[in-house]
């Protein structure tokens, strides 16, 4: 069990976490048809952008309500009024996700109350999904958001029906790349089985080439299937965050469920296998046979690498109870562990402690490791540390490739070996480089 511990200081001076409205965003762009919305200034809009777009290279779309100073004390109705009118009139949106902020959060507008008011006054949008997540950024994080967003939409979109035994509902979350949506969409066909994902970020964020610009997400999960999920005969949620929207499944149309807290290594994969092949009733397809043997051989070939290695993580909370579980796995040490906002997951972390703080908090505890696993925000501590530096988690700006990343099933664990194995290797050569030259040059 971990001790859980939050710095005593009042503010965050290199901070580590994204807010919830960005995470909520990022859970919407995984349907289609969608524009997210934000209820707040043109700021907090532009910010989100500016990450997404650094992060996954693909173009954005995101609108705001654009508050200002007198509206923000007047009231944010007419604002958010105007704005779905204008989307409707200019983008055409399938369904709209509206996101509010720590500055209207803080004034306390009742948006579903807004929402009501303006279906009343505007008929002509009464066929339209307009799908509302209380994402405050003064508290919470991108994982809070991105879940807060999930259990709105299945709340509001499906719909009862006939129960079809093949279809399953996948709610994935933010520890999720869209590379990782795209291998575990390939799983679970392969044993038969309709998956829905809610949310999919692996079609809507994967790369598009239209002939011209569309304001609004060009593909992901449709609202007819949204609408659909309420048939499903299973839910599987990838992800402790995604309890409470699996809960809400179950509560409104008896559907049961299952968690899988982590989808790395040999153990968390086999288990996700096994449920499949019983939930299917399908043997289990021979090439994952051969991936698993595959898997075991690369976990061979380097764990004389990562044994007894002391690796520090600065991730959100499902991230990092997954890659804390597949490590150890390896034989390797956590050195320290610090995140992001509050999990069940973190007392359970086989770990003697982690850390809800900054980057600040983080240079300070991974003083001595091998390996520090973090977002981009990270590089800077291990060169100051001349620590190796394994990127993981949002944003990524300074390398390619992010939105076709996998971590996830027997490929994907093996990619995340390879990568952090080269590291090491790498770091041993300069060691071994760096006492060479100090013993010609008789400094050593």
């Amino acid at each position: 069990m971990a001790i859980v511990t939050l710095p005593n200081k009042s503010v965050a001076v290199n901070p580590l976490k994204q807010s919830q409205a960005l995470g909520a965003s990022l859970a919407f762009l995984g349907l289609k048809g969608m524009i997210p919305l934000f209820h707040g200034s043109q700021g907090c809009t532009a910010f989100a952008k500016v990450v997404l777009v650094r992060h996954f290279r693909e173009a954005i779309p995101l609108a705001t309500t654009a508050m200002t100073e007198v509206t923000t004390i007047l009231g944010g109705e007419d604002n958010i009024e105007q704005a779905i009118l204008t989307l409707v009139e200019k983008s055409n949106p399938e369904i709209i996700g509206l996101c509010s902020t720590g500055l209207t959060e803080t004034r306390g507008d009742d948006i579903e109350k807004f929402l009501k008011e303006i279906r009343d006054r505007h008929p002509e949008i009464s066929h339209l999904p307009i799908v509302f997540a209380p994402t405050p950024d003064f508290k919470g994080a991108l994982q809070d958001g991105f879940a807060a967003a999930v259990e709105s939409i299945v709340k509001e979109i499906p719909q009862p029906g006939t129960t079809r035994s093949e279809q399953v509902t996948i709610l994935a979350g933010s520890a999720f790349t869209p590379g990782d949506l795209q291998e575990i969409k390939e799983i679970v066909t392969s044993f038969g089985l309709v998956p829905i994902f809610v949310p999919d970020i692996g079609a809507s964020l994967d790369g598009h080439l239209e002939d011209e610009y569309t304001a609004i997400t060009a593909s992901g999960t449709t609202v007819k299937q949204l609408q659909e999920v309420g048939c499903s005969a299973f839910t599987i949620a990838l992800g402790e965050s995604m309890r409470g929207a699996a809960r809400i499944l179950e509560d409104r149309f008896n559907i049961p469920y299952e968690v899988f807290t982590e989808l790395s290594g040999l153990e968390p994969v086999d288990e996700f296998i096994q449920a499949l092949a019983i939930l299917s009733s399908n043997p289990v397809p021979e090439k994952y046979c051969r991936q698993r043997r595959q898997l075991q051989d690369a976990m061979l070939d380097t764990h004389f690498y990562f044994g007894a290695k002391r690796i520090s993580l600065a991730l959100e909370p499902d991230l990092l109870w997954s890659m804390v579980r597949f490590l150890q796995s390896m034989g390797t040490q956590i050195h320290a562990a610090v995140t992001t906002t509050r999990s069940p997951l973190l007392e359970q972390l086989p770990i003697k402690s982690v850390t809800i703080g900054d980057l600040e908090d983080f240079e300070e505890l991974a003083v001595g490791s091998d390996l520090l696993i973090g977002n981009s925000n990270v590089t800077a501590i291990a060169k100051r540390l001349s620590i190796p530096h394994y990127r993981l988690g949002i944003p990524i700006y300074d390398r390619l490739g992010n939105g076709h990343f996998t971590k996830v099933g027997y490929r994907g664990s093996m990619e995340v070996l390879f990568g952090i194995g080269n590291l090491f290797i790498d770091a041993e050569e300069a060691r071994v480089k760096n006492f060479h030259e100090n013993f010609v040059s008789g400094n050593g």
